[in-house]
């Protein structure tokens, strides 16, 4: 028995620890910020060093699990240097058990990207897009999962 807790432990910590991060430009993120179908996405812009980004995740991973049958889509941009994945971005998501999809950010571009997310963004982190092909929502703050849970509710 032992031995098996042991197996099941040392799995989950390598499929953890070795979660492929995505590296793309905004370009390659565009298509990801709007949609046609019913799903419900829920995008959130964060970064580890960013102390209100990863207070609000829980709600997020939270929301995820209570909404993981139905047509609902979370997606994590890192705005953390590329160069920062393997000492901060992978050790966060294993430290944290973030089993929900992670990119990073990597596009020096940023006054004409954060302008296309969305013309009010000064910039700042963290923001959540929620939108499905009716209905698109900005939040350019903390959510706390409460707010997070209202808003995803009136796509639904």
């Amino acid at each position: 028995m032992r031995l098996l807790i042991l197996i099941i432990i040392l799995t989950t910590t390598l499929q953890l620890s070795s979660q492929n991060i995505n590296v793309v430009n905004f370009n390659n993120l565009e298509p990801y910020l709007s949609t046609e179908s019913d799903t419900v996405f829920v995008v959130n812009f964060w970064a580890t060093w960013c102390k209100p980004c990863v207070e609000e995740l829980p709600g997020f991973f939270k929301l995820e699990e209570e909404l993981k049958n139905e047509k609902f889509k979370l997606l994590l941009v890192s705005l953390d240097f590329a160069s920062h994945i393997e000492q901060r971005v992978k050790p966060f998501i294993k430290k944290n058990k973030i089993t929900t999809e992670v990119v990073v950010l990597d596009d020096p571009d940023a006054n004409i990207w954060i302008n296309k997310v969305n013309p009010d963004w000064d910039g700042s982190i963290p923001i959540t897009l929620i939108f499905n092909k009716k209905y698109s929502k900005f939040i350019d703050s903390a959510i706390e999962y409460e707010e997070l849970k209202e808003e995803v509710e009136k796509l639904k």
